[in-house]
């Protein structure tokens, strides 16, 4: 395929390239030479005209060229099923591949893309429009490498509502791409058997990326009573109750999904030691406190508190909170498992919200594990938003005991 439009850097632009990164943004660049249609593939170029790669652009984001690639080579079928392949072929050796996330946009170098795989269900989220043109040709080439593995996809759903896609120019959209199939069903994780729903279900249906972290939290539970906080469909709960805790208490404030977490308890035969309830969190913990609750091990698995670097400050109180409330309900010796899936709450900021709240419950925290997602969802070195979730362990003592 022929590029005639080339996109040249102003002099001292291009540090996230420069990085290891794929973006160019808006006020990086100098000239744009050729004809072109938003979503097109063109050249991008230093200053100096030196070759720094081709992307695709798009004039209505501020992310204006996002890199497929640093050599000149040509953007066509060969060259995507080599990017899959090599997709495919590193999840093999890292993960359980059963359920796991194949393509993580830009950490996987196919930018604005996708692909969760669910037993034999793939589901697909394109938020730019630059991957818009290519995600059926995606979908068939992936098709044919798990095939080659003897895995038969049998439907495909797409995700593709984030509210991203608006600042791309396109419309939100979600729904079968070719033959319609239930889209409630079970896959296996840990042992432990879920009832997920990728229509209706948040992101691609299920959170793919707590799985190592779910499964770390399976040490520490036995004969013990806990508390799982921002429970979703049952995820941490169910881990819990698996690896033998003596009771389980998942809350969450969606009634959808605490009825399919209750359900999920009765597929693994665990309703009578795991239970869940339907609360604001926020409003739940001080009402457990005021009872006089304990719990042997607490987990907070919140909602990311901030998505835009003008809001930490305010992320960072809210983590302190929630993280305050959660530490005076364990027991002295018990243990704290936390967490924040945003990727402008560093580590380092994060863990000092921790140890605000801490201080001011008189805790002191002995830390057990410091994790990060699943290797499926891979940091890319100089792409900061390919690395967002933390997750921390700790055991909790009573300062003054």
């Amino acid at each position: 395929m022929s590029i005639n439009t080339v996109v040249t850097l102003k002099k001292g632009e291009g540090r996230t390239l420069s990085q290891g990164g794929l973006w160019v943004f808006d006020n990086e660049i100098d000239t744009i030479k050729g004809h072109f249609k938003n979503g097109a593939l063109v050249k991008v170029e230093a200053f100096n005209h030196y070759p720094l790669g081709i992307g695709y652009i798009n004039q209505n984001s501020k992310i204006r060229v996002r890199l497929l690639t640093r050599k000149d080579t040509n953007i066509d079928e060969k060259f995507f099923r080599m990017r899959l392949a090599n997709a495919w072929e590193y999840r093999k050796k890292t993960v359980d591949t059963s359920s796991c996330r194949i393509v993580f946009g830009d950490a996987d170098f196919l930018p604005g893309i996708t692909i969760d795989k669910f037993e034999d269900i793939l589901v697909i989220q394109c938020l730019t429009l630059g991957m818009e043109a290519y995600k059926l040709l995606l979908i068939d080439l992936l098709k044919d490498i798990l095939k080659e593995d003897g895995i038969i996809i049998r439907g495909v759903y797409e995700r593709s509502d984030a509210k991203e896609r608006k600042k791309e120019g396109l419309e939100r959209v979600k729904g079968f791409i070719g033959e319609p199939f239930e889209t409630r069903f079970m896959i296996t994780e840990n042992n432990v058997k879920y009832m997920i729903d990728v229509e209706n279900g948040q992101k691609t249906g299920f959170f793919l990326d707590q799985k190592y972290n779910r499964l770390a939290i399976q040490s520490l539970v036995k004969d013990a009573k806990v508390l799982d906080c921002f429970t979703y469909i049952g995820t941490f709960a169910l881990n819990a109750g698996i690896a033998g805790a003596k009771s389980v208490l998942g809350v969450d404030a969606s009634e959808l999904a605490v009825s399919l977490a209750s359900e999920n308890a009765k597929l693994n035969n665990l309703e009578n030691t795991v239970k869940f309830e339907c609360h604001d969190v926020f409003d739940f913990l001080p009402e457990l406190e005021e009872k006089n609750e304990t719990f042997d091990v607490v987990i907070l698995d919140p909602p990311a508190f901030t998505k835009s670097r003008s809001s930490i400050k305010n992320a960072i109180k809210g983590y302190r909170e929630i993280n305050m409330r959660g530490l005076k309900l364990v027991k002295d010796g018990g243990y704290l498992a936390t967490c924040t899936c945003s990727h402008f709450m560093d580590e380092e900021n994060f863990k000092k919200a921790i140890a605000q709240a801490a201080k001011s419950v008189h805790k002191r925290l002995r830390q057990v594990e410091c994790r990060q997602q699943s290797p499926d969802h891979p940091i890319l070195w100089g792409d900061e938003n390919s690395s967002y979730l933390k997750f921390l362990i700790f055991q909790v003592v009573d300062e003054r005991g």
